[in-house]
């Protein structure tokens, strides 16, 4: 199967001395390129059935690589699991106008936390005048299109509840079917953002350069997108699930690298979501995946309000008790998650996978992709 590494291979050379990264970009594609090969070591493991061999490497467990979040989606699912609130939830989605994007590629993590503030901010105050109450969220940051062109947006799932004035939880919404107007709900959040923003840039010196770039965000109509509303917790965790460890593009969409160009496959929504395939440049691609590469720590899970640790203890009793097993390793867990038994042999499907040897990472795996010249941090 073609892979993101296959291309970082490639036409990471030329994407270095044409775009010049910073390290932090470069240690990941680094990662990315050497993830469950031998640089990084593994283990040799025979079946005590059928006696039969194989190799496997460890992986980079860099959160930006296809082949490392399918345990972390499914442990992700399994924790929150015990601490969401059981109750319905709304689905919206937060997007800004791609107008703003040259001011998100000067300072993306400045950017993205103006953006979390702006959304809470927005539905903490809506929450407050409409049911006078101390709502929730629980926000995941998508900073990508389905062609890998930059379109920062937020999902959060709101809960139909929240702490009133007086300390009760309470149910809130408009006959269940919806909590705010979204016309509404998106002036402000665009008034709040844009604030944010010119802040920002003002305490850059650089508010004068893009004032005209804000002053065009500003006349677009912003949009607030609103799902129907769930049934449980359950059905809210799985859903959310999906969306919460995804990348800018998986190994299956790359349908073919050639000497020049990629070509993958992407979901045209304007065009009833239809499949369709597009053909980049290697090192155009390579420069569109690297503006999805999060800042350095940069968190892009977040808890507000109600969902948050302040307020556990508060919301204890209305959340559902999970199955916890004590002292369970990581692979009994994936078992008891996924059906998947990692030490299951994949030749004769009955004996299990024994490790019989450890082969060690190599200590100085030459570095493929260096920084041309210095750069400033992202």
């Amino acid at each position: 199967m073609l892979e993101i590494a296959h291309i970082i291979e490639q036409f990471g050379g030329a994407f270095v001395d044409k775009h010049k990264p910073n390290t932090w970009t470069l240690r990941t594609l680094n990662a990315l390129r050497i993830c469950r090969t031998a640089a990084l070591g593994g283990h040799k493991e025979q079946c005590d059935s059928c006696g039969k061999t194989r190799i496997s490497y460890n992986s980079c467990r860099n959160r930006h690589c296809p082949k490392c979040d399918a345990s972390k989606q499914a442990f992700w699912i399994d924790d929150v699991a015990n601490k969401i609130i059981d109750t319905k939830y709304f689905h919206l989605v937060f997007t800004v106008p791609q107008e703003l994007n040259i001011i998100c590629l000067l300072d993306s993590k400045g950017f993205y936390n103006a953006l979390f503030s702006s959304v809470w901010q927005s539905l903490r105050s809506f929450g407050y005048t409409h049911y006078g109450a101390e709502t929730g969220a629980l926000a995941v940051l998508h900073t990508w299109g389905q062609n890998l062109s930059l379109h920062p947006h937020i999902h959060c799932l709101v809960p139909a509840a929240g702490i009133s004035l007086d300390g009760n939880i309470n149910k809130i919404s408009k006959k269940g079917k919806y909590l705010y107007s979204v016309k509404k709900l998106s002036v402000d959040f665009r008034t709040i953002m844009l604030k944010t923003i010119k802040k920002q840039l003002k305490a850059s010196g650089l508010l004068n350069q893009y004032q005209s770039v804000i002053n065009l965000a500003w006349s677009k109509n912003w949009v607030v997108f609103s799902k129907p509303s769930f049934g449980d917790a359950q059905h809210v965790i799985k859903y959310l699930g999906q969306y919460t460890h995804r990348i800018a593009i998986s190994n299956h969409r790359i349908q073919k690298i050639d000497n020049n160009r990629v070509s993958f496959y992407y979901k045209d929504y304007k065009d009833q979501s239809k499949r369709k395939l597009s053909s980049l440049t290697g090192v155009e691609f390579l420069r569109r995946f690297c503006m999805h590469i999060l800042p350095k720590g940069f968190v892009k899970i977040r808890y507000y309000g109600i969902l948050s640790n302040r307020y556990s203890k508060q919301t204890a009793m209305y959340r559902k008790p999970q199955t916890q097993i004590p002292n369970e390793t990581p692979e009994q867990r994936m078992l008891r998650l996924t059906g998947m038994d990692i030490y299951q042999c994949p030749f004769c499907k009955k004996g299990k996978m024994q490790t019989v040897e450890i082969i060690p990472r190599i200590r100085s795996p030459v570095v493929f992709l260096k920084p041309r010249s210095k750069n400033i941090k992202r």
